[in-house]
């Protein structure tokens, strides 16, 4: 199947000589929620400004469901809905005017009906009427999602869709975010909240300083990249490890009252028996212990940190 979009060596330099982004090559499929994480400056803003034809790339070639964004531009953007970061809405004018007016732009014909539905989905319905200038911070965000979806996109970017809003827009969100994928939206995000694309992306890719340093589904990542830790809650605190410890992966937190041993889940032997025995050995004591897996937001921050 052709990728909803497609990315070949993609490069951009700008004048002052920053190089925002470097041969990246990426694949997105159809029908899927894509997460794009990065750090501040990572890149992520200008890739998605070069994909909805907002800025122009120095080399390489991005297609949208097969059209080229830079030679037939017009047929690439009107498959493309963008959801920005930025509160710019133009604020004297009625949500439903905002609406009628976005749709338009596409050549789409009218369609009220199609326009009910989005309102409706994001709770707007009852504000079609009210102009977005009397509208809370919350409400103009959700203006913005109905803004991208009036001309009906097939891929929909969401750039920090959930920054400083509440949690039930943020339920509302994903609930419409999920109901749009059900229909064939292909769904591309980023966000800092690592949770929600650890809960909602089927996909991540991971961006730093300009280049991608992995893409993987999201349950592969976590298993192939996530850590398990055997948490310890010893009976009496140590000031440090044991000398003869020093050579296992072993923390030592909570003032010294608990040890943290990490250790790879895939591997047939997991060193945990022969930990607990040198412990033993040492006359080191433990009234609790339980397992934890590392969360994407640690399998993050050692990728930045690897690719620096």
């Amino acid at each position: 199947m052709t990728p909803a979009i497609s990315i070949r060596n993609l490069c951009k330099t700008y004048d002052s000589g920053f190089q925002a982004l470097r041969n990246v090559d990426l694949d997105i499929r159809r029908g899927e929620i894509f997460a794009l994480l990065g750090p501040n400056g990572a890149g992520k803003t200008t890739l998605i400004g070069i994909v909805c034809g907002i800025v122009r790339p120095t080399a390489g070639t991005v297609l949208a469901d097969g059209h080229d964004v830079v030679r037939d531009y017009r047929a690439a953007r009107s498959k493309i809905g963008l959801v920005p970061q930025e509160l710019a809405t133009e604020t004297f004018e009625t949500v439903w005017a905002a609406l009628r007016f976005s749709r338009g732009l596409f050549g789409k014909p009218p369609d009220p009906a199609h326009l009910e539905r989005v309102l409706r989905d994001l709770s707007l319905w009852d504000k079609r009427d009210t102009r977005i200038s009397q509208l809370s911070g919350g409400m103009k965000r959700r203006v913005l999602i109905a803004k991208a979806l009036a001309h009906e996109p097939s891929i929909l970017f969401l750039d920090e869709p959930t920054a400083g809003v509440d949690v039930e827009l943020r339920r509302d969100m994903w609930d419409m975010v999920r109901r749009l994928r059900e229909h064939g939206v292909t769904i591309i995000l980023t966000t800092h909240y690592i949770e929600e694309a650890e809960q909602m992306a089927d996909r991540i890719g991971i961006i730093n300083r300009g280049e991608l340093l992995l893409v993987e589904e999201t349950a592969t990542l976590m298993r192939q990249l996530g850590k398990k830790q055997l948490l310890l809650t010893l009976q009496s605190p140590l000031a440090e490890v044991p000398e003869r410890l020093a050579d296992l992966p072993l923390e030592l937190t909570e003032g010294g009252e608990q040890l943290v041993f990490t250790f790879d889940s895939q591997r047939e032997r997991t060193g945990i028996a022969s930990l607990l025995k040198r412990l033993q050995d040492e006359g080191i004591a433990f009234r609790d212990l339980h397992s934890r897996e590392s969360s994407l937001e640690e399998i993050f921050v050692d990728l930045v940190r690897a690719g620096r």
